[in-house]
């Protein structure tokens, strides 16, 4: 049984829906739980202390430990309170789920400058608010992980949710950073991509016939996505720069693949027409690396054009990526 025992964990947005069943099933598991929560609404107005109450009441009735942080993510000085919840209840750090965000649906052409900047400021912005201290804590106490919970929306796209997608992508692109960084220090950082059944659901389809009658809809039960939430902020994850997607009780491993393409020769200089003369290799799938860093692109051609990336004779290893 994985086993947070001895661990402290910091849940953001637990108050309810998943943030709330990530931080029941971690203090189920031993780990002293940091419950932040607004209580605010899905679009991200008002207060309410007595949301991230009841969680912590849930499981200290179970035996567990827990504190409530009502902090928001959404400033440096936030994001810093609500680590320092964790030290100071605690005396320690092990794991941070970001999870905290809002959600509100509109079209492209319609977004104010408003709606967009209060989106990447809940999300990308409160990731990093909470992610750098924390960070800190972990590298002095040898290590640590994070989970950040990012979305489909981000990578693939999602109608109506310009400014959540460009968000929840933001974070994909801190986590591969800290999990570049992290890793001397033991730090791993991962993202999640989850489907699960929330008031981000029903607020956003509003039909609730469709919602009480819809397989898919039932078949995309919030629980089904802790397992996978759990394990990532486990000691038991020896690895880090992944994201995975959680949807119905399928898990998979989502990623950003670099295709071989086409390389120009050397002593040319390509057009727009060569381009589309080459377009079919340029865009073919079947052949491709999955890149640690952008370090790995530049080897990749480096070695395909047979020049050195490195001044001189330097002599500098560099982890292999991962090859289809």
């Amino acid at each position: 049984m994985i086993d947070f025992t001895g661990q402290a964990v910091i849940v953001t947005g637990a108050g309810r829906g998943l943030g709330r069943l990530y931080a029941l099933n971690l203090a189920k598991r031993g780990a002293a739980v940091v419950v932040n929560d607004l209580g605010s609404t899905m679009r991200g107005e008002g207060v309410d202390s007595t949301v991230a109450d009841s969680v912590v009441d849930e499981i200290t009735a179970a035996g567990g430990r827990a504190v409530a942080s009502y902090d928001s993510v959404d400033t440096p000085a936030g994001g810093a309170a609500i680590v320092a919840a964790a030290v100071n209840a605690f005396g320690r750090l092990d794991a941070v789920v970001s999870n905290a965000g809002i959600f509100g649906s509109v079209a492209f052409e319609d977004l104010s400058h408003d709606d967009w900047t209060r989106m990447l400021r809940v999300h990308l912005d409160g990731g990093f608010h909470l992610s750098q201290p924390a960070y800190r804590v972990m590298k002095a106490g040898g290590g640590g992980r994070f989970v950040f919970i990012s979305s489909s929306a981000g990578v693939f796209g999602q109608p109506m949710e310009a400014h959540y997608a460009a968000a929840k992508a933001g974070l994909i692109g801190l986590t591969n950073v800290i999990a570049i960084e992290g890793e001397a220090f033991g730090i791993r950082a991962n993202s999640v991509l989850p489907t699960g059944f929330s008031r981000m659901v029903t607020e956003t389809v509003g039909d609730e016939k469709f919602l009480a009658e819809s397989g898919f809809m039932r078949a995309i039960r919030p629980e089904l996505v802790v397992p996978l939430v759990v394990y990532l902020a486990s000691t038991t994850c020896t690895f880090s720069h992944r994201m995975y997607s959680a949807c119905a009780g399928r898990y998979a491993r989502a990623f950003i693949g670099l295709s071989e393409g086409w390389l120009a020769d050397a002593d040319t200089e390509p057009s727009a027409d060569d381009i589309a003369t080459h377009l079919d290799q340029i865009s073919a799938t079947e052949k491709f690396i999955v890149p640690n860093s952008i370090v790995d692109e530049v080897l990749e051609v480096c070695d395909r054009r047979g020049i050195s990336a490195m001044p001189g004779d330097a002599d500098v290893e560099f982890p292999e990526p991962q090859r289809s």
